[in-house]
């Protein structure tokens, strides 16, 4: 009897295993699928003719500013002096707030003695210096022109980077509270 119960237990693996190894061979057929068709027709399509690089010509360098009407542009440009143009004097003795950039002076206060208005300025080294009109300020030949309760007007001579020339512009220093 026991090899009977063998028989049958193993009957249904015998079947299954036989079911498998068959549709697993059906699997394998000749004809292919559509990527083994793309595969095999792709080449076809493909141009063969590629064009060729261009030719790569030799460098052949050229001199900066060989013909001589070009400034170089690593040399400071020297201002023409014009006859009757605006300059600086610069034959005056320097004052002290001269050595310091206007941004750097605070107006700190005013006062008046003999009608005359004199502004008080702090310098970055903490020191306080008085300034009336006429006076110089900053790097710039800064001239000043009027002192009043909230500002300091100024003005100053400034050479223009292009010309050359020497401009005039206004500065002013605010009260500072």
């Amino acid at each position: 009897m026991t090899i009977n119960l063998f028989k049958i237990n193993l009957l249904p693996k015998i079947v299954l295993v036989v079911l498998s190894s068959s549709v697993l061979v059906a699997c394998n057929g000749e004809q292919g699928d559509d990527l083994d068709k793309f595969m095999a027709t792709a080449a076809n399509d493909m141009g063969k003719n590629v064009e060729p690089l261009p030719e790569v010509l030799p460098y052949s360098p050229l001199q900066y500013n060989a013909d001589g009407v070009l400034s170089d542009p690593f040399k400071a440009r020297k201002a023409a002096n014009k006859a009757g143009a605006l300059q600086p004097n610069s034959n005056r003795p320097k004052e002290a707030l001269e050595a310091y950039p206007l941004e750097s002076l605070k107006y700190v206060g005013s006062l008046s003695k003999n009608k005359l208005t004199y502004a008080l300025i702090k310098t970055p080294d903490n020191t306080v210096q008085q300034v009336k009109v006429g006076n110089y300020m900053g790097p710039n030949f800064g001239l000043v022109t009027k002192i009043d309760d909230t500002s300091i007007a100024l003005k100053e001579i400034i050479q223009d980077d292009l010309t050359g020339d020497w401009v005039e512009r206004t500065a002013s220093i605010n009260l500072q509270e």
